[in-house]
């Protein structure tokens, strides 16, 4: 597989349109030809333990990643793998330790007083909470707390505000009309998207998603999903605006919104990321293209994390009995304090794994940290019951997914991608005529072309 491909968007937008080239041409933008929009170096963030005074408990070591306008880059690992941490250490939320935070080239971490609170004011970085209930303000109508960002940093005047309200909520699909509604009064769905509107109503750089679609049923999953998928596509105007329009035409993603996504759904991420970082006990274990890195894993723990996914998992790969350490294998708990952290449950560890590996390049934007990224595979125990193989003849079918509608993996595709149906008590949205430029596409019409999807909410 070319591990060195460019991501980009393999199928339409939800009103039907493909993604337009800044030239007006139809040819996609590749995201990995943009610079960095966030670039996450070295951070450490620990906190105050319980067990004694001064103590401190370590929850992400020496975690880096970057993100480009117009690239989704999914975060996942288990409970407690610190991946709100990193979230909140981005956004500043939570104070770190150590490392740099640069959002388009300026250290935010090091901001201070009057600095920190215009940066926060510019909406460079927006977050989406995992419930939508409890990040609104029941109190609040929707159209004011839409607004409320925006009156806090006193940008425009009240009708101003009220005009950004009403195109935030077309955006993401939702009548102007919700503005006068109490959060209780409308549905999950509904809900999750306002907050989505709340986030993008001052055009951020960066948009930080946390498990935003958890809470909601599998229709409005994909729904939400493919919201983020076009949002990310428009171009936004720049927190900077000493940005020139030749810096601009330099670099042609740079309008663009990158986001992160914080999930253990993994076939959610499978349909709308371009990369997936890979947390284990605050530090990250693997770093790579999607497809790549869910086609043929190079870490055991991102084995396993896929083999125990039945939507995306491959029928012919490791079982999850083969990547758990047996537990009546002796030496499991007689490791250093900087051992790796995952040696305590792998199977393939071995004398080596008393130190901590570092996190080295296995092919180009694909970094792997693991003692035995080329031999774990060879020593996998056999199968009592190995998978059933399919004809020569045939391809291979896609896994099942969980909830009608949403992303499967398959063999025969270089990414899997949203699927273009409609979840279940939706209206399908024909496609725009061939004649229609492939420029002509705006958030507008995205929105409204959701609000058609979601008309039996």
């Amino acid at each position: 597989m070319n591990a060195t491909r460019t991501a980009v968007v393999t199928g339409p937008f939800p009103d039907g349109s493909a993604e337009p080239h800044p030239d007006g041409s139809a040819e996609p933008v590749p995201v990995a030809a943009a610079a960095p929009l966030l670039e996450v170096r070295g951070l450490t963030v620990s906190f105050r333990a319980r067990s004694g005074p001064g103590r401190r408990t370590t929850v992400l070591r020496d975690v880096s990643l970057a993100v480009r306008p117009g690239e989704v880059v999914g975060v996942i690992g288990e409970t407690g793998s610190g991946k709100t941490t990193l979230a909140r250490a981005i956004a500043g939320l939570t104070r770190a330790d150590a490392g740099e935070v640069e959002v388009d080239g300026r250290d935010v971490r090091g901001l201070r007083r009057r600095a920190r609170r215009d940066f926060r004011r510019s909406g460079a970085i927006r977050f989406v909470f995992q419930d939508p209930l409890r990040a609104l303000d029941p109190d609040l109508t929707i159209g004011t707390s839409i607004a409320e960002g925006l009156a806090v940093a006193g940008r425009g005047s009240r009708d101003d505000r009220r005009a950004a309200v009403a195109d935030a909520l077309r955006r993401v699909g939702l009548d102007p009309a919700v503005a006068d509604r109490l959060p209780g009064a409308i549905s999950g769905g509904q809900r999750q998207r306002a907050s989505i509107a709340r986030a993008i109503v001052d055009d951020p750089r960066l948009l930080i998603c946390d498990e935003p679609v958890s809470a909601l049923d599998g229709s409005n999953r994909n729904l939400i999903l493919r919201l983020l998928d076009g949002l990310r596509h428009q171009p936004a105007v720049p927190a900077d605006p000493a940005v020139s329009a030749s810096a601009a035409d330099a670099d042609p993603g740079r309008g663009r919104l990158g986001i992160i996504i914080i999930s253990h759904d993994l076939s959610s991420l499978a349909g709308i990321a371009d990369r997936v970082v890979v947390l284990y006990r605050g530090r990250v274990v693997e770093d790579g293209p999607i497809a790549e890195v869910f086609d043929r894993p190079r870490h055991p723990y991102t084995a396993l994390l896929i083999a125990s996914a039945p939507s995306i998992r491959d029928e012919d790969g490791p079982t999850p009995a083969q990547l758990r350490r047996p537990a009546d294998r002796p030496g499991a708990g007689r490791r250093p304090a900087d051992a790796c952290g995952f040696a305590h449950r792998c199977p393939f560890a071995t004398d080596a794994c008393d130190r901590t590996p570092a996190a080295l390049p296995v092919a180009a934007g694909w970094t792997v940290a693991c003692h035995h990224t080329e031999t774990w595979r060879s020593s996998l125990p056999a199968t009592s019951s190995p998978a059933t193989s399919l004809p020569a003849t045939s391809p291979p079918a896609p896994a099942r997914s969980a909830d009608p509608g949403l992303p499967v993996r398959r063999h025969d595709v270089a990414r899997p991608s949203i699927s273009a149906a409609a979840g279940p008590g939706t209206t399908a949205v024909p496609a725009p005529a061939a004649s229609a430029p492939a420029g002509a596409r705006s958030a507008v019409d995205a929105g409204a072309a959701l609000t058609a999807l979601s008309t039996k909410e």
